[in-house]
């Protein structure tokens, strides 16, 4: 037996207790004829009291970090204590000891402050799991995954596995690919989710299927995408769009009482797709804070005060109002006092690549009543007050305007109102808000193709009072400037994503069940009768025996568990995770493979 017990588990209950302690050496401290070890494993850090005798065995062959090592001794009560750690009112006076074996000098430091950096510390990803920071982070995993897994347990879900190497059907994501030696010329996918199997496991009977679950997109990567992810997918059948609202909202707020010890009691929110971006300018909006959006130039029933905004801005000979397409904007509270050089580092913020805005008005309306902009030349002091109005301002707020193409002022301005809430602490990490997104448009159209796509899944279904609009019209489009009449425009999808704290955690929708109403889907996507036959054949035979109503959601597991232990980005919860050009650079994959393998898959490279 290599250890009577861990590295955390001893009290001064333990007090005068023989035991037998195994793990990594984390500091060795000298003090004259005696020498102090800290030893870590994962359950904690222990403190090894190594007297005069043994002392002299340390100083032949000397301890190193990461050293593994096996101590016996007696465990005593703690001369000087340390409150910082569970352990810290005992330490054990060692008897025996055994190097179990030695360690090279690590390429950093193995503790929280770390001097190692992302890059180096990704090669040894094997040492940097064991700091205690990425340790919590798996533990919080774990727990999450734990949680997930009794709830959907207890509410008669069953666990099925389903297949990863599968059909390509390319929709949304490129697949990754898997050549097939024994059908040479032919391959696999890689899923990037199980959704047509879950749909098949309903048509089978399993009315309650879930899997948490490997998923695989070839994408660019940033800080909340890898190319292997990991999903809660969840399925039901005989539900509708309130039931499957219910069943999860129920276990989000079970996840947080078993890994956070929050009691969500408040009703979750729901907002409708079309006011999520009127209101906050994207469709995952973060409703722990307010300033919600002002579109001076298209009114909308989501304001209260529903005059004529666009009059507001027009007709005053400001020219970047005068012509551009839209104009939004927000009211940010208590920052009236801003001085230039804020206002200016502002104007910078919103000038950068990524947000892509020219420039940036500003109306203060100060504490005593007065209003005052970087326009006022071109706007009496009226006027700046109704705009400042209508944006919602109080006295003490800074009212932010930009304008310009629709599409992309919408963006720009929902990225300075989360930066806004940012800066003003509103966006708390200790505070969780959940909502529901409702009724999202069922088609996107894509202006370079001149189709429709699907703006979800092509297994989505329209609202029921859509249903007869899309299977009596035709979907074809004569030119770009004619999508926004036709009818398939207005149709919504019966569609809902959860979002968390201004991050969309899951996705899911009812889907389609009858032939007539996929084969129809298909068809506004482009695809014609020998394309979905050969690409979904499987799918559209089986909803000929007896597929039942059915819907479902899966939510991002990596996505959930970042935010929930405080980090924007998913790598810091996946064990071994990839860098952003999607390479694992511990192993150093993707790697070349051997000319013998290419012959076998009867695959040549051709590089150009």
């Amino acid at each position: 037996m290599y250890r009577s017990n861990t590295c955390g588990e001893l009290r001064l209950s333990d007090a005068s207790k023989q035991v037998t302690l195994a793990g990594w050496v984390q500091t060795v401290r000298k003090f004259g004829a005696i020498t102090f070890v800290d030893l870590r494993d994962r359950y904690g850090i222990t403190q090894l009291l190594f007297g005069e005798d043994l002392n002299k065995q340390l100083e032949e062959n000397p301890l190193g970090r990461e050293f593994v090592l096996q101590a016996t001794g007696t465990v005593q009560e703690r001369t000087n204590k340390n409150p910082q750690i569970p352990t810290g009112d005992i330490e054990i006076i060692i008897t025996s000891f055994k190097v179990l074996n030695k360690s090279a000098v690590p390429p950093f430091t193995i503790q929280d402050e770390t001097d190692g950096g992302d890059d180096l510390r990704m090669k040894y990803r094997f040492l940097d799991l064991r700091r205690n920071a990425v340790k919590k982070n798996l533990e919080l995993r774990y727990s999450v995954n734990r949680a997930a897994r009794n709830y959907l347990h207890s509410n008669g879900f069953i666990d099925i596995e389903t297949p990863f190497l599968i059909k390509s059907t390319p929709e949304g994501a490129r697949d990754f690919v898997v050549p097939s030696r024994m059908n040479p010329g032919q391959f696999y996918a890689l899923p990037q989710s199980p959704q047509t199997f879950k749909q098949l496991l309903m048509v089978s009977g399993y009315d309650r299927y879930y899997q948490i679950v490997k998923c695989f997109r070839d994408e660019d990567l940033r800080a909340d995408r890898q190319p292997e992810f990991t999903q809660i997918d969840c399925e039901m059948c005989f539900v509708e769009q309130e039931d499957i609202l219910s069943m999860f909202e129920g276990m989000v707020k079970s996840i947080f009482k078993e890994v956070k010890n929050i009691d969500y009691t408040e009703t979750v929110q729901r907002m409708t797709w079309e006011d999520a971006m009127w209101q906050y300018g994207n469709d995952k909006p973060d409703i722990r804070f307010g300033m919600s959006l002002l579109n001076l130039k298209k009114p909308s029933s989501v304001y209260v005060n529903k005059e004529d905004q666009a009059a507001l801005v027009n007709g005053a000979d400001f020219k970047v109002f005068d012509e551009a397409e839209t104009v939004l904007a927000i009211a940010v509270p208590g920052c009236s006092e801003y001085s230039r050089k804020q206002t200016d580092e502002l104007t910078e913020w919103v000038k950068r690549p990524q947000i892509g805005m020219k420039g940036l008005v500003f109306i203060k309306a100060n504490t005593d009543g007065t209003y005052k902009s970087s326009v006022d030349k071109f706007y009496s002091e009226e006027k700046l007050k109704a705009i400042a109005d209508a944006a919602g301002a109080q006295k003490g707020d800074l009212v932010l305007i930009l304008a310009g193409n629709e599409e992309r002022t919408r963006k720009a301005i929902s990225e300075l109102r989360l930066e806004m809430g940012k800066r003003l602490g509103l966006r708390k990490d200790n505070e969780y808000k959940l909502l529901w997104v409702l009724d999202f448009p069922l088609f996107e159209y894509d202006e370079e193709g001149n189709r429709w796509v699907a703006r979800h899944h092509p297994f989505t279904s329209p609202k029921p009072s859509d249903i007869d609009t899309m299977i009596s019209n035709n979907p074809a489009i004569s030119n770009a400037a004619e999508y926004l009449k036709h009818p398939y425009a207005n149709i919504k999808a019966n569609a809902y994503d959860m979002v968390l704290n201004g991050n969309e955690i899951g996705g899911g929708s009812i889907r389609i069940y009858q032939r007539e109403l996929q084969e129809k889907m298909f068809e506004a996507l482009g695809m014609d009768k020998e394309e979905q036959q050969h690409k979904f054949g499987f799918l559209l035979g089986a909803f000929e025996y007896g597929a039942p109503p059915h819907g479902g959601i899966a939510f991002g597991f990596d996505r959930l568990c970042s935010i929930l232990g405080g980090s924007e980005s998913i790598r810091d919860f996946i064990a071994f995770p990839k860098n952003n050009s999607g390479r694992d650079v511990m192993i150093d994959a993707p790697a070349t493979i051997d000319q013998k393998q290419f012959d076998e898959l009867q695959i040549k490279l051709d590089l150009k």
